[in-house]
């Protein structure tokens, strides 16, 4: 049952057919917040840091993708990349955004460059962090969270892998994601997504080379040095192959780059999209 007091449920609407939990703060110039993927994720939960920062400056917008979080669930749904990117536009086109900035983490990454490659205007700047969306060998660390069986100790397994520093790792937020991660229809819904052969699932989230180089938008890549789950390389790639992009590298961060760095990753960030 859903609680009314849970922060990580908002706003409802049709996107694409998809009745989507969002939030929707602040004013401005409107941002497209896209969560990674995870057990128990929620946009919420991996923005909740970022909201109230980009808020003060923009119109910040943040989904649950299809299959995660509070939004819709059908015994038939298609857990696809075409399936997240219509959803996407959907949700910018129910609420009149014919343009946004999108920002995307890792899973989300790769959908925020779809999304930037099928439909160019209705996207104005883009920030990939940690980014999938191009071809590598799967990770032990990305192996590990698409195969995550629901238990407090494998959750605690994964936030070690997620975070650089181990001091954001405590035994309450193990307790606290596994609890998210085992709501109704939460786990049934991730453990179809991406199922062995993982590698499947990677090569599935990418776009094309060629269609990568041709992205026309000014693009800001980060990645955090440290992280197991997607490799730095990946940024690297995306850096190399999109003309007009900047890099930023933070050093003692895993796969949390919003939350082990959350001041400068706001900061950067914001700097970036409120650029004339």
């Amino acid at each position: 049952m859903l609680q009314k007091d849970n922060p990580e449920i908002g706003k409802s609407i049709a996107a694409n057919g998809i009745l989507t939990n969002y939030h929707d703060v602040g004013a401005g110039t409107p941002v497209l917040l896209i969560h990674g993927s995870g057990p128990g994720v929620t946009g919420w939960a991996n923005w909740r840091l970022t909201i109230p920062e980009l808020s003060r400056h923009c119109r910040v917008i943040v989904p649950d993708m299809v299959g995660f979080g509070f939004s819709e669930r059908s015994q038939d749904a298609h857990y696809t990349l075409d399936t997240w990117v219509a959803q996407a536009v959907g949700l910018l086109d129910a609420l009149d955004i014919p343009c946004a900035d999108i920002v995307g983490n890792s899973f989300g990454g790769a959908l925020a460059l779809a999304l930037a490659i099928r439909h160019p205007k209705r996207v104005r700047r883009l920030v990939l962090m940690g980014s999938a969306g191009v071809s590598f060998p799967l990770t032990l660390g990305l192996d590990a969270v698409w195969g995550y069986q629901p238990s407090i100790e494998n959750m605690r397994k994964l936030l070690d892998i997620f975070a650089c520093d181990r001091s954001l790792v405590t035994d309450e937020l193990a307790e606290l994601r596994y609890k998210a991660s085992i709501q109704p229809g939460f786990q049934e819904a991730f453990a179809d997504m991406f199922p062995a052969p993982r590698q499947n699932g990677i090569e599935a989230l990418a776009s094309r080379e060629q269609d990568i180089r041709a992205l026309p938008h000014e693009v800001l890549v980060i990645h955090g040095r440290e992280d197991q789950v997607i490799p730095l390389s990946n940024s690297l790639t995306l850096a190399q192959w999109i003309s007009r992009s900047q890099l930023h590298v933070f050093g003692l961060c895993g796969h949390w780059t919003q939350i082990e760095h959350a001041a400068r990753f706001n900061q950067l960030v914001t700097n970036f999209l409120l650029e004339s």
